[in-house]
């Protein structure tokens, strides 16, 4: 399994101190609605994702 570049980088310590940096700057109750805003952004994504693979696949099975 290939891992990404970034996550491949970065230790188990960087990552809680990254969190802890991100709790400090958003406070306990901004984070759920980031999540939720993230959320919404991948759901989004993969939607689109599937629409176009569809289509691809929709447009070579027109010309066959």
């Amino acid at each position: 399994m290939i891992q990404p570049t970034l996550l491949g980088v970065l230790g188990t310590n960087e990552i809680i101190i990254i969190l802890i940096i991100v709790l400090l700057l958003f406070g306990g109750k901004k984070i759920p609605e980031l999540m939720r805003g993230l959320g919404k952004g991948v759901r989004e994504f993969n939607d689109a994702k599937t629409n176009v693979k569809r289509e691809i696949e929709e447009s070579t099975t027109d010309k066959n």
